[in-house]
């Protein structure tokens, strides 16, 4: 399941390898004004349309969703080879869901270095985030009533809920995750920025409040 706002160019690269091996692929566009429904239904995927919005979107899409397990895709976000079978491989150990380590799709040093924090982070916590392709199965999500809708960290919150749940796979073949919001408002600011909003919501700072956060590096 891959939520999408205006994410052609993403989706002409990286649908055509998911359709040959997902058993299903939905799109849940929150209002695309470029070919991004077009590009996905040519490419041999479903379509579900309506508001923005990561949270709503991904819970939209999810109730598309007929397979067991259900993968929480970014448009921009690569998955490794004979990662959808890493994914059955853990649903058939009896895990509850989880996601992948990641690497940036440009290797300067200072992304180098904040992909090595991520994955440092996600071993410790078992915690994977959005774009480390959140997986889930259908029992679990229905169970914990999917995603919140909030503006921000709704993945994080997912997660750390999921974690309370049962158990959690973080599969060690990272996805290719891309580096461009980091390189248009500044890799440093970016990565610093997201570390202090995951501290605020830890110390209890409500999201709408990060948001804002957010909203000045993107």
């Amino acid at each position: 399941m891959i939520p999408a706002l205006n994410e052609q160019e993403a989706l002409r690269h990286h649908l055509p390898g998911l359709v040959r091996n997902a058993d299903e692929i939905i799109i849940s566009d929150g209002g695309s004004t470029d070919s991004t429904v077009t590009t996905a239904e040519q490419l041999g995927a479903r379509v579900v349309a309506g508001a923005s919005g990561r949270g709503p979107q991904m819970n939209r899409g999810a109730s598309a969703v007929e397979s067991e397990v259900i993968l929480f895709l970014h448009a921009d976000t690569q998955l490794p080879e004979e990662g959808i079978e890493k994914i059955r491989q853990a649903a058939i150990r009896g895990m509850d869901g989880g996601g992948f380590l990641a690497v940036f799709d440009d290797r300067r040093p200072l992304l180098r270095l904040g992909s090595t924090l991520v994955n440092v982070r996600t071993r410790l916590s078992r915690l994977p985030l959005g774009d480390q392709a959140q997986f889930v199965t259908r029992k679990a999500f229905q169970e914990l009533d999917g995603f919140r809708e909030w503006p921000i960290l709704e993945d994080l919150d997912f997660m750390r809920r999921l974690k309370r749940y049962g158990s959690i796979a973080v599969i060690r073949q990272p996805v290719t995750t891309s580096a461009r919001r980091y390189v248009q408002n500044g890799i440093f600011k970016t990565i610093a920025t997201n570390w202090w909003i995951w501290v605020l919501y830890i110390l209890g700072v409500a999201p709408d409040k990060l948001a804002r956060l957010y909203r000045e590096v993107r």
